[in-house]
């Protein structure tokens, strides 16, 4: 008997490992500017408000097929601009219900990342995750696993890992323009939100619009106040990722990339509290400090040395070298890489690059691009994928461990003061059992990764 399948199954049985999944090119449905329906991916958001619309948005020549928001009232401007989608709360009744979804973008806050993009990929959707990939090193392990399981695409957010930058600072490090690298330092002028406080004490009238319940998701329950929503989420322990996690997978990208890291073979982490917060200190467990620097060390990798990479925020910075001109150093955030020959200084997403002596720019200046260029947007770069493209710049087996080392940090500062020695095949700090605790978070019932 001769066998039928639908579009779905088409795409389904045309996946390639690793590479997406192929649809019926558009010269076989209707001649040359013909889209035809193949051609366009049926998209579903996690989150639609906030940098989920401009997620969406940069995805919108696809067709965008369901959209869910816990807060009817944040993702109002997108439901408006998509009207024919139907809209949901709750993601594990749109996953449930709506059956023709290819993709699905992840923007929710970050404790929720693993357990909505689990949910997907276990469906074989490709996902799209904004930064950080997840809340704890355990779940950006687990997403990179089954992303090569389920046969998925897969993307993180952090855009900048699609522009030039850092293509262009590695093709330089790379020839050697500042010789060997053993020292980077990396900042940002994150937090831009309180930190270093603790739970507010009273209890507010949840918004209209707002299923507190479901943004709270797989976190412990908690009354709702108005100091965790819309933005200052990041500065919880139970939510966010602190000023390192939201900025660490832009600025530490440029660093991770061209230097070849993976896994540290130890982190060690200090930081201080807000003053008014100073009898807190102690036993602060609900937010990430006011202030913090964390030391990473790599080992030795293909042909390059050790090297130590060391994090500041919440105002603080590296001591500069009496080659760099402290006036051009960018305060926003970025990484300067001092090797044995001259130093680079890089603005957050890698561009803007300085080197010093600057004679050392000007004998590289004109250095061929190697290294292939990204022509679209990072979300379509991961659509392109999902139809049958290249991987995705940011695909998990990449982003993945960039996320792990980034929580690495996070980690260290929970034990404050300590050298943690990592193991990170196994997922281990061997010298420090207490520290272990927060590779791996619980979940609430019906929220399991």
């Amino acid at each position: 008997m001769k066998k039928t399948f639908d579009r779905r199954s088409f795409l389904t049985r045309s996946a390639v490992a690793g590479a997406g999944m192929v649809v019926i090119p558009r010269h076989v449905m209707g001649g040359k500017g013909y889209i035809a329906p193949s051609d366009k991916l049926n998209i579903a958001a996690i989150g639609s408000g906030g940098m989920g619309a401009g997620n969406i948005g940069n995805v919108s020549s696809q067709n965008i097929v369901a959209l869910c928001d816990v807060d009817f009232n944040q993702a109002a401007g997108t439901f408006k601009k998509f009207p024919n989608a139907p809209q949901y709360k709750d993601y594990r009744v749109m996953l449930e219900k709506e059956k023709g979804i290819d993709a699905v973008i992840v923007a929710t806050p970050d404790h929720s990342h693993a357990p909505a993009a689990m949910a997907a990929i276990r469906l074989g959707k490709h996902v799209y995750v904004q930064k950080p990939l997840t809340h704890s090193v355990f779940e950006a392990r687990k997403l990179t696993e089954a992303v090569r399981e389920y046969k998925v695409v897969s993307q993180m957010g952090n855009q900048g890992r699609s522009g030039e930058g850092t293509r262009r600072l590695a093709e330089w490090i790379w020839a050697g323009a500042i010789g060997e690298i053993k020292e980077v330092h990396s900042w940002t002028n994150r937090p831009v939100w309180p930190q270093g406080i603790g739970r507010p004490t009273e209890i507010m009238t949840v918004p209209a619009g707002l299923d507190w319940n479901l943004w709270l998701g797989p976190a412990p329950e908690r009354p709702y106040n108005s100091a965790y929503l819309p933005f200052n989420w990041r500065a919880w322990y139970d939510f966010g990722a602190g000023a390192l996690g939201d900025m660490g997978c832009h600025v530490l990208d440029p660093v991770f990339h061209a230097l070849k890291l993976k896994y540290p073979i130890w982190v060690q982490g200090s930081h201080s509290y807000d003053v008014r917060e100073m009898w807190k200190r102690v036993d602060n467990q609900e937010t990430y400090p006011s202030a913090s620097m964390i030391t990473y060390q790599f080992p030795a990798r293909e042909n390059m040395p050790p090297v130590r990479l060391t994090w500041y925020d919440g105002g603080l910075m590296p001591t500069w070298p009496a080659e760099v001109d402290p006036k051009k150093i960018p305060a926003e955030g970025g990484s300067m890489f001092i090797g044995d020959k001259g130093i680079i200084v890089c603005e957050t997403y890698g561009g803007g690059v300085q080197m010093f002596p600057e004679e050392r720019f000007l004998e590289y200046k004109d250095l061929p691009k190697t290294l292939k260029r990204i022509e679209t947007s990072h979300e379509m770069n991961w659509v392109n994928a999902c139809k049958g493209g290249e991987l995705p710049c940011s695909n998990f087996d990449y982003s993945g461990p960039l996320t792990e080392m980034v929580l690495m940090g996070n980690l260290s500062l929970r034990v404050s003061g300590k050298r943690l020695l990592w193991d990170g095949d196994n997922m281990k700090v061997t010298n420090d059992e207490e520290a272990n605790k927060y590779i791996q978070r619980e979940y609430r019932n019906g929220w399991k990764l």
